[in-house]
């Protein structure tokens, strides 16, 4: 390994020269495969610490999907149901093991904002995984290693130039880090601080029924919440991102963001969303942009007369606001982390609407007693982490 690398440019293409590199001893990474760029990287180092610390927290093989360096997904390798292979657009017979589980979780949640994403690996990337990129339209790749059979699958992207970088997993940072705005340095100590159950043993509602698997989905939004843009909320389904609100300036708008990502990923499982009949000619990105639209409160973009007859064999009937509420009003048992307080009970009224059950957010607003009351409205349980997680 080199101590560093040149890139083609950096943020934009006026920006040269560009690199990276470290002022002692060698990079803990190296580039297998293609030539990655600037936000290419940051996505990267963002995204392996992401799933590395899922990893460890959950003791599951972890994924994550990086667009300009915020998550539009993470989750862990739980197996998927038929539904989900479904809308995630992989075949009832096709083989998966855990780390592609993983994957198929963390890109299948917001598939339009994963749309030419960094992909992130906790564990070795094996074969399952590798056929489950392939198809899809993706910048580059970060993992601890890669099988042989899984590398000749990846170099095989983008007529051999798809961008595979090796990490070694043992690498640990130092404590102090530092970067330059406008020729002046900032400082500041890594935030290494662990994310664990201690952080959930402040329940502040009546309810207080907090199950292993919800307190996991805490967890793991607040762990996604490290990695992600501030402002950000996370809402966690089963192990996975459902629904990430990234760099708003008001709180609300993250939560009203990242609920309404929530909200296009269980209209996916509609029935009548899954029997669209698409013509075989329809790719899978236009797929996924039609099912985005067909969902949205302006469905005749799709379904106009002239354009319908380009994607379907039939024209569908839109599904009508009271049709989705009723849909959405059978979505519960959605974890919700924020990564500073919650200031106005509206977040927990928009949140609600969405599925939320549980919730974690630091706690210190002067409003506090506010926002639980209106958890203990709806019935939820609400923890203080005393934990801010600002990431800039």
């Amino acid at each position: 390994m080199a101590n560093e690398i040149a890139l083609k440019y950096g943020c934009n293409p006026n920006q040269q020269p560009a690199r990276i590199y470290v002022s002692e001893g060698e990079l803990p990474l190296r580039v297998l495969n293609g030539r990655p760029g600037y936000i290419n990287f940051l996505d990267a180092l963002n995204g392996w610490q992401l799933v590395k610390e899922l990893k460890t927290m959950t003791g599951l093989p972890s994924a994550a999907s990086f667009k300009h360096v915020s998550p539009a997904g993470a989750a862990v390798g739980l197996p998927l149901t038929d539904v989900l292979r479904q809308i995630y657009r992989i075949p009832a017979d096709q083989p998966l093991s855990p780390l592609s589980c993983a994957y198929a979780r963390a890109r299948g949640a917001d598939r339009m904002s994963s749309f030419g994403d960094w992909i992130a690996l906790s564990d070795v990337c094996d074969i399952e995984t590798a056929r489950l990129i392939k198809p899809e339209v993706s910048d580059g790749v970060i993992a601890p290693g890669y099988t042989e059979e899984a590398l000749e699958v990846l170099r095989s992207k983008r007529k051999g130039g798809y961008n595979i970088v090796e990490i070694d997993p043992d690498y640990v940072p130092e404590e102090t880090e530092r970067k330059q705005v406008f020729g002046i340095t900032f400082e500041q100590g890594r935030n290494d601080a662990p994310i664990d159950e201690s952080l959930l043993q402040e329940i502040v509602t009546e309810n207080r029924a907090l199950s292993p698997e919800a307190a996991r989905d805490l967890l793991i939004s607040l762990i996604i919440l490290k990695y992600t843009q501030s402002n950000s909320v996370c809402y966690v389904k089963d192990g996975q991102a459902i629904g990430v609100g990234a760099g708003q300036q008001s709180r609300i708008h993250c939560t009203r963001l990242a609920g309404q990502k929530a909200d296009c990923w269980w209209l996916r499982q509609h029935p009548r969303v899954l029997a669209l009949p698409f013509l075989d000619s329809v790719g899978r990105p236009d797929r996924d942009n039609t099912v985005d639209v067909y969902i949205s409160d302006e469905p005749e973009e799709v379904l106009a007369e002239g354009r319908w007859q380009e994607l379907f064999s039939e024209k569908p009937e839109p599904l009508t606001r009271e049709e989705k509420r009723a849909w959405l009003d059978t979505l519960s048992g959605v974890a919700l982390g924020s990564d500073a307080f919650f200031p106005f009970g509206d977040n927990i009224e928009r949140a609600h609407r969405s599925g939320v059950s549980y919730v974690a957010q630091p706690g210190g607003s002067i409003r506090d007693q506010q926002v639980i009351d209106t958890c203990n409205r709806f019935g939820m349980v609400m923890a203080f982490t005393h934990r801010r997680l600002f990431h800039h």
